[in-house]
């Protein structure tokens, strides 16, 4: 054989591997579009089930390789950015990953306290531990304790509320080591840390929000979704499954934005794509943060738009017609 011939081979997989090679790009475009209340599951309470659908919207963001750039390129309903949006400085794409699942737990969370808050005396009425609501960045907990957790004991002592655990945390020196239990998806974890400052803060921190457990058990199913932007969604089927009556009226109602535990809808990014797959669901009328009106309009016709500030005026919205 040539020698050339030999050559050839290990070229030409150098060129094949090249093209699987992920470069700092990624392609966004218009994601699935789904029904949030099957996914909403309760013990205990009644619950109600509508007739139409309250869909969350998502985009579908996806790590570009060459040929998937090429056809991004090509492709009127894809952008093509910089990885540089999407990734913190010296984050991993593995990182951010994790980053956008703790953001859709967090937002989970906070759409079941508006929403318990409102129906069912929440907080003064609460289960017993005390629930992770949010995890700051660097700090000591990143990365061991996760939006969801339920912590159960701290140093062998029974946290059965918030104010029992404030008051194990004060009674101990900032220094000392922390052993964490907690309940998260079923099994029983111990974490291990220790306090310093953090997140802007010179007092030594676990670097975590906290709420009262919730009254009832309540689980949510995001699949492979992440991000905070379903907060609105989740928090308004949670509602309509918790009371009676029917928020749909039949219609299908998409619908975007985060919530925070006081109510307020916060913007999100890609509502162009969003509202996209909101048309490709057969939504009637799309829930749209104040914030990100302008940019929703500019996607043209073909589903209604409704601007939200918050999750009552989302209700009144729907109760409205």
């Amino acid at each position: 054989m040539n020698r050339l011939g030999f050559a050839a081979i290990p070229v030409a997989a150098f060129a094949l591997a090249l093209l699987a090679v992920p470069l700092p790009y990624y392609g966004e475009g218009p994601g699935p579009a789904r029904d949030v209340e099957p996914r909403i599951h309760v013990s205990g309470p009644t619950t109600y089930q509508s007739e139409g659908h309250l869909v969350l919207t998502s985009v579908s963001i996806d790590v570009l390789t060459l040929p998937k750039l090429i056809e991004a390129r090509r492709d009127p309903s894809e952008n093509v950015l910089p990885e540089s949006l999407f990734l913190l400085p010296g984050e991993s794409q593995e990182q951010e990953h994790q980053r956008a699942i703790s953001q859709m737990d967090n937002s989970k969370i906070d759409a079941a306290y508006v929403v318990l808050s409102m129906l069912e005396g929440y907080p003064k009425r609460h289960g017993t531990h005390v629930l992770v609501e949010d995890v700051g960045p660097g700090c000591p907990a990143d990365g061991t304790l996760f939006p969801g957790d339920l912590i159960v004991r701290v140093n062998g002592r029974e946290t059965p509320d918030i104010r029992t655990f404030d008051r194990i945390l004060h009674g101990l020196p900032g220094g000392a080591p922390l052993v964490i239990e907690v309940h998260a998806g079923g099994q029983r974890t111990t974490v291990r840390l220790t306090r310093r400052p953090c997140d802007g803060s010179r007092r030594p921190l676990i670097g975590i929000t906290t709420v009262p457990n919730f009254p009832f058990p309540i689980s949510i199913s995001s699949g492979d979704i992440g991000g905070p932007s379903a907060g609105l969604m989740w928090a308004l089927g949670l509602y309509d499954l918790l009371t009676p009556g029917d928020l749909t009226g039949g219609r299908t109602i998409a619908g975007t934005g985060t919530i925070s535990p006081d109510g307020r809808v916060g913007p999100i990014g890609g509502v162009e794509n969003k509202i996209v797959a909101a048309k490709r669901a057969g939504a009637d009328l799309f829930l749209v943060p104040v914030d990100n009106l302008a940019a929703a309009r500019s996607v043209g016709p073909g589903v209604r738009l409704v601007p939200v500030k918050t999750f009552r005026d989302a209700l009144d919205a729907l109760r409205g017609g």
